[in-house]
């Protein structure tokens, strides 16, 4: 299900480095483990079944799924009251005004790093430091990275700002740099190993280095995949075994994986402590091999029913069942292959008409750095529609998988589903009717909506007709 606004605004605002070459590229691996909602701060629409009001989060009032269940109403569309839609609608909008200004700033900070010199300082920086290439590239990097992280931080805060006066978090600001100053150090690293390497073979290739760095980026993208649950998330967050706190749902998802014929083990299962930090909800498939696993926030058991939780992770399943990480994986390889001659072929094209203005002289100089990250930002900004499609369709797949797999395990299981997205919208104030071009350029989830309006119209069995995917 995945939290979708803070997955867009990680993406919108972190862009500038080499990294996300890497990470956006493969963002439709990533997209599983989407975000939350259906307006998209900068991303939007997640499974929607995760992200919850802070509001309601922090306080003892009850959620609406304790306030109201499938068994008392009928949910047949996403409504809203009327004060809680006007939130709905100023948050979203504020969400997408951000997420295109980011994208603007994003590009003149790194314009205004050439054309007035800094990347070139920069340079000389690094090379009056060593003659040694790794040496000046460990100077260079970080010098170019900060830089542009402390231009764009106003955003970050900005948005940190927003989240908590719509209460959709509850991080307090020292806990808020904490993970903005680990982000930072891990970026730096991944960044200054990419970069090393990425001059490394432009020096010993000028002409292929977009297809010869390909190989060593894709390994190091499968990398990440695999050691970011086992590593880097609990960096962030604290995680346990589902079964430690809650043996009675894992019980019940072990009846939902055995019906799917994909028994998942408890050992797979895992509880995030989201609560500390915001009012969310949410739920995601992450890993590879070994590392590969089930998340559930521990605010989504909180504020959802035991049948609706089952909805959700039943939609995970699908993301797992499917192969979404894989499948995603190899998608975005091939995606990393044409953005990595994309910029090969800006890169000339830029220094050919700017080396001399911005004082660069060649590819292999650290400051071109800057002219690939720009160059970058612009692919970004301009594959996210399918970026967004792509996610989208997958969203959907797992959607069906979910609304299949708990058809005949729980009672008037479309209207739990459709319950639980509307659960997810009131917590989430997700936008009750988003601009189709936002839909089409941000969203990575298909409207909510839309999907609750699904739930309950999706009865092939009535029909006579098989099911998709659980047969």
């Amino acid at each position: 299900m995945g939290n979708e606004r803070c997955s867009q605004m990680r993406r919108c605002v972190s862009l500038h480095r080499l990294l996300l070459v890497l990470c956006a590229c493969l963002c439709l691996a990533v997209t599983v483990r989407g975000s939350a909602g259906s307006r998209p701060s900068a991303h939007p629409e997640t499974l929607q079944l995760e992200q919850a009001s802070p509001e309601q989060a922090g306080s003892s009032q009850s959620s609406p799924s304790e306030s109201k269940t499938p068994e008392q109403t009928r949910t047949e569309q996403y409504t809203l009251s009327h004060e809680r839609q006007g939130k709905a609608v100023a948050y979203s909008r504020a969400g997408y005004t951000l997420y295109f200004v980011s994208y603007f700033l994003g590009g003149l900070f790194l314009f205004l790093i050439l054309r007035l010199g800094w990347a070139a300082k920069f340079r000389d920086i690094a090379e009056n430091a060593s003659d040694k290439k790794w040496i000046q590239g460990l100077v260079f990097v970080p010098l170019l990275f900060l830089t542009i992280d402390v231009l764009d931080l106003p955003v970050r805060l900005y948005w940190h700002a927003l989240s908590l006066h719509y209460q959709q978090s509850i991080q307090g600001w020292g806990s808020w740099f904490w993970d903005w100053s680990k982000g930072e150090l891990l970026d730096m690293a991944f960044g200054i190993v990419l970069v090393l390497i990425l001059f490394a073979v432009m020096r010993r290739s000028p002409r292929h280095w977009w297809l010869y760095f390909w190989f060593p980026a894709v390994l190091i993208l499968l990398g990440v995949i695999v050691i970011t649950p086992l590593v880097i998330d609990p960096l962030f967050n604290k995680f346990e075994p589902l079964s430690k706190e809650h043996p009675d749902l894992v019980a019940s998802i072990e009846k939902l994986t055995k019906h799917a014929g994909v028994p998942i083990p408890p050992e797979r299962m895992f509880l995030m402590m989201a609560s500390r930090k915001t009012n969310a909800i949410n739920a995601y498939v992450t890993g590879l091999g070994a590392s590969k696993r089930v998340v559930i926030w521990d605010t989504t058991i909180q504020k959802t029913s035991n049948d609706e939780c089952l909805f959700i992770v039943g939609h995970e399943l699908g993301h797992y069942v499917l192969g979404h990480v894989r499948r995603g994986f190899f998608v975005g390889a091939a995606g990393l292959l044409l953005a990595l001659y994309f910029l090969f072929r800006g890169l000339h094209w830029a220094l050919d008409s700017w080396a001399g203005d911005w004082k660069l002289y060649g590819q292999e100089d650290w400051a071109s750095l800057a002219v690939i990250l720009l160059l970058l930002q612009v692919l970004l900004f301009v594959s996210s529609p399918v970026i967004s499609g792509y996610s989208r369709m997958q969203e959907h797949a797992a959607d069906v998988y979910g609304l299949e797999v708990i058809h005949g395990l729980i009672p008037n299981s479309e209207e739990v589903a459709a319950h639980a997205f509307q659960v997810l919208g009131e917590l989430d104030l997700s936008d009750p009717n988003p601009p189709p071009f936002i839909t089409f350029w941000l969203y990575s989830h298909p409207p909510l909506a839309e999907r609750l309006v699904f739930a309950h119209s999706y009865d092939p069995w009535s029909k006579g007709e098989p099911p998709k995917y659980v047969k």
